[in-house]
């Protein structure tokens, strides 16, 4: 019998304490991950690129259920690594309700351990591999959705939100 292979060293578990951060926001704000400790969950989503059809789909669905999500008292974080100025066109255009997290630097990215090597047509490349963190107010990971599938995703997420709160 082998041994399972020990999780990559960036590989985050339900339980594990969340990775904090600080970094800017869309409209020339920032946000630290700790300043919700003890007072609210956070659903912290990353997605490949503003603007683009599947980041648009899943950030619309989670701007719809901002009122349940607050319900749930449950904060929507959405993270990639476009820059503020992308964040602010993205978030006017489709008039978001939570804040857009800039991570230019890939370093919360790399902390989650969604900056993965994909490959399309052959092709590999590092990108953000789209996946959903669902923590708790305590700073710990009460749920982690690898691999998102958009369709209905924020909906099971919230789910998940409410049972939790």
């Amino acid at each position: 019998m082998t041994a399972a292979p020990a999780p990559a060293p960036n590989q985050l578990e339900t339980g594990d304490h969340a990775p904090d951060f600080t970094l800017p926001t869309n409209g020339d704000g920032e946000i630290s991950l700790s300043a919700f400790r003890g007072e609210k969950q956070v659903v912290l989503y990353f997605y490949p690129k503003d603007d683009t059809p599947g980041c648009t789909t899943e950030a619309k669905a989670f701007r719809d259920l901002r009122d349940q999500f607050e319900a749930a008292d449950t904060v929507v974080l959405g993270v990639s690594k476009d820059s503020c100025a992308s964040h602010d066109k993205f978030h006017t255009k489709y008039d978001l309700n939570f804040a857009l997290v800039s991570d230019e630097s890939g370093t919360v990215c790399e902390d989650y351990g969604v900056w993965v090597e994909k490959n399309m047509y052959g092709k590999k490349y590092m990108g953000i591999q789209r996946a959903t963190f669902l923590i708790a107010k305590d700073g710990t990971i009460a749920q982690i959705w690898p691999k998102v599938k958009v369709d209905g995703h924020a909906e099971e997420v919230l789910a998940a939100a409410q049972k939790a709160n």
